[in-house]
């Protein structure tokens, strides 16, 4: 692609594995981060030994503050927001700053891309929490895990929204925005609704990246809670396959923008988180793994799957790293890297 690629959030999980691949293909590469997450400065220093200390232009800076990211975005041929409040469990305990960080926030750099007078590509990473519990859809309790019992490929992009959690509406509110910011300013925007991403350089904590979360205790040995009772089933995916569904949409953006996305594992990729995770972990850990239970969280839902065959049929996109192989890879990373946890 070449040209400048913005990527805000970009010291962290997502936005560092995405720089490097933006990196290596030559792109002008700016991460917009405030450094307020755990990892972001190890995932600095990993950008700056595989590539070089001018290999990107880092800007220390907050989503919330309008005039920082109306100047970061001034060259910006494509932006790639990440930029959030992620946990559900934090929205609840303090709104405001959720709200002002993924809601006002992303109208911010929806608006620096505006202003800037370039019509860059823009690319949101939104959230299947915009779907709620989706208590109308008929679930299925198995002897492992929940499923659906009348949606064979998973969740499409037709599920009714219904926010539900401060987390929920300020993510939904920004899917929103930036679906209508194509519909009403002609801005090329698309809106990914990610299900549950996971890989390596990700520095998962309890109420954040499960998948990472789990692993990272088991192999450091610290407590683990399962919330609810462990059969609730989400599909997951690799990194490197969410980043192949950015680049794929980025690169047909005539085709991928006002459109909406539901990117996961899909079917083929679906654990319960515990209840099936758990045999995976003991077996890659050689113990059995102790556990804590507690209630269940806030529009936790008992089972999502989502429906990828709209991103298939449009973007050629599938994802192509089976969900044994991309855990595998994850502990075998958390294991080379114990001194970052």
């Amino acid at each position: 692609m070449n040209g400048t690629t913005l990527i805000t959030g970009g010291a962290g999980f997502i936005g560092s594995n995405y720089a490097a691949r933006c990196i290596q293909r030559g792109d002008q590469v700016i991460l917009f981060d405030n450094l307020s997450r755990h990892g972001a400065m190890s995932n600095l220093e990993w950008l700056k030994k595989q590539f070089g200390e001018n290999s990107f232009r880092l800007i220390v800076g907050d989503v919330r503050d309008a005039e920082s990211i109306r100047k970061a975005a001034t060259s910006a041929d494509r932006i790639v927001h990440l930029a959030a409040q992620v946990a559900v469990t934090t929205s609840v305990t303090d709104p405001r700053p959720d709200f002002e960080i993924n809601a006002n926030g992303t109208f911010n750099v929806l608006e620096a891309a505006r202003a800037s007078g370039r019509n860059p590509a823009f690319l949101y990473a939104s959230t299947n929490k915009v779907y709620g519990g989706m208590e109308d859809v008929k679930v299925v309790e198995l002897a492992t895990r929940y499923d659906y019992a009348d949606l064979p490929q998973g969740v499409s992009e037709l599920q009714p929204l219904d926010f539900h959690s401060p987390y929920g509406c300020s993510k939904g509110s920004g899917d929103q925005y930036v679906r209508d910011y194509h519909r009403i300013y002609g801005l090329p925007t698309v809106v990914f609704r990610q299900s549950c991403i996971y890989g390596t350089r990700q520095f998962g904590v309890e109420d954040q990246g499960w998948v990472a979360w789990f692993v990272i205790a088991a192999i450091t040995g610290r407590p683990i809670t399962i919330f609810g009772d462990g059969k609730q089933v989400r599909d997951i995916l690799f990194v490197e396959d969410l980043l192949n569904g950015y680049d794929a949409a980025l690169e047909h953006i005539s085709e991928a923008a006002g459109q909406i996305f539901n990117i996961g594992g899909g079917r083929e990729n679906t654990l319960s988180i515990w209840m099936e995770f758990a045999p995976v972990l003991e077996e890659l850990s050689g113990q059995k793994l102790k556990v804590d239970r507690d209630d269940w969280r806030p529009g936790d839902q008992p089972v999502f799957i989502s429906d990828i065959r709209k991103a298939e049929r449009i973007l050629g996109w599938k994802p192509q790293v089976p969900a044994r192989k991309g855990i595998e890879r994850l502990f075998d990373w958390v294991k080379q890297n114990q001194d970052l946890f």
